[in-house]
């Protein structure tokens, strides 16, 4: 333990605790980015795979089965599947093709949008239970979009 005295207050910490702040300080900003690209990458492919079989099944599945399920129009359902499947392809290959790395973050803000839908509409249909996993996948995106949106030093 190390003890810091700081006015009259004493403060003890963990030589652990203390050589990250110290690291987090050297570092600046650039390193806490660097410690948060895994598990923002991590969260990406996994809000990638769900939108990509998301889309697919929207996109694939023919209008009646899906218009049975849902109380939409047929076309707006084809419309959320491409709209699923172009925010899959925008969480992965901006930062995979290192190009416009602005648009993952787009892309993460569109999903969003895509998920309040879906959260308003399983509310309504379904009730407060089923409502859960859209929310959450929504609040994931959200994740998303506001830490690639810091990363590129929009947000400090």
């Amino acid at each position: 333990m190390r003890s810091i005295e700081v006015g009259e207050a004493k403060l003890s910490t963990g030589t652990s605790s203390y050589s990250n702040r110290r690291a987090d300080r050297a570092l600046g900003a650039r390193g806490r980015l660097r410690r948060a690209n895994a598990p923002l990458w991590i969260v990406q492919a996994m809000l990638a795979v769900i939108f990509l079989f998301a889309g697919s099944m929207k996109c694939l599945l023919p209008v009646e089965v899906m218009t049975a399920q849902l109380p939409l129009p047929g076309s707006f359902l084809r419309f959320v599947g491409v709209a699923e499947l172009l925010g899959a392809a925008g969480l992965i290959l901006p930062g995979l093709l290192r190009i416009r790395a602005r648009l993952t973050s787009l892309a993460a803000a569109g999903l969003v949008i895509v998920m309040i839908g879906a959260t308003i509409l399983t509310l309504a249909v379904s009730g407060v239970a089923s409502a859960l996993v859209p929310l959450v996948v929504g609040l994931l995106a959200a994740l998303v979009a506001y830490g690639r949106w810091s990363a590129i030093g929009v947000i400090s």
